[in-house]
């Protein structure tokens, strides 16, 4: 166990790079934090580079452990109550060449979503419902943000997920033969009365203006979900599982 409590420490400063996202991709690692995360990712095969710990904290950990001063762990860590633990994770480096098309068949495909924890909660949902792959196109918020990592709940440590321009995501779903259906207001498609194919790739748009008009011109079909009361829209994470589920029954007939 080593013990860090000078910020000029080279391993401290590591450490606290992974903060900046452009970091993170620099260096293929990412910071998951708390007991329950770093359970799951230790429980689904994550590469953990190191854990860290507060000064003070105690875990039963058979790996490489750096202790910070509380000073300095306070100073990279992202939650308002701490549990004093966290690991840095090596990333899996998915990349469009590891697209399968005879294994990718339900897909998710993100549009500028900027909410983490709706980022994060999407990805525990697709991987509840099934799915096989998540498409983020540039434009998302991180997917190694530290609160998509939270939110997600380990999901992120194993669901296949894409980083890709929005073009190369539609080449690739198009090649596969998948159907692209993209949730809109502007139709007249209920996602309950229509017929999703066997392969399906769901497009959600950014919180606040929706799909852009790039994947509203290439999808195979526009679909919206029905308001019953005032609210002018549903929270995406809740549409996303909304649609997922169709798709998913319609998959299980």
């Amino acid at each position: 166990m080593t013990y860090i409590k000078s910020k000029d420490n080279e391993k401290f400063k590591a450490i606290k790079s992974l903060l900046v996202s452009k970091k993170r991709y620099k260096e293929k690692k990412y910071l998951a934090e708390g007991l329950r995360t770093v359970e799951l990712a230790l429980e689904h095969g994550a590469d953990i580079d190191m854990v860290i710990l507060r000064d003070g904290s105690e875990f039963d950990l058979d790996l490489r452990v750096h202790t910070l001063s509380k000073d300095l762990y306070d100073q990279v860590s992202d939650t308002e109550n701490s549990q004093g633990i966290m690991a840095v994770v090596k990333m899996r480096d998915l990349s469009k060449e590891d697209f399968d098309p005879s294994r990718h068949r339900k897909v998710l495909v993100l549009d500028r979503l900027q909410d983490p924890g709706n980022v994060g909660t999407i990805i525990r949902t697709a991987d509840a419902m099934g799915f096989d792959l998540i498409c983020m196109a540039k434009g998302c918020v991180d997917v190694y943000n530290p609160k998509v990592v939270r939110s997600a709940m380990g999901s992120g440590f194993y669901m296949d997920i894409l980083l890709e321009s929005q073009e190369a995501i539609l080449s690739i779903l198009k090649g596969a033969g998948l159907q692209i259906v993209s949730s809109s207001l502007d139709t007249d498609n209920y996602y309950d009365e229509v017929t999703y194919g066997d392969g399906c790739a769901l497009v959600l748009g950014n919180e606040a203006n929706g799909i852009n008009d790039f994947w509203i011109e290439n999808s195979d079909l526009l679909v919206k979900i029905p308001m019953y009361g005032k609210a002018e829209s549903f929270n995406v994470a809740i549409s996303a599982a909304l649609l997922m589920s169709k798709v998913i029954k319609r998959k299980n007939k």
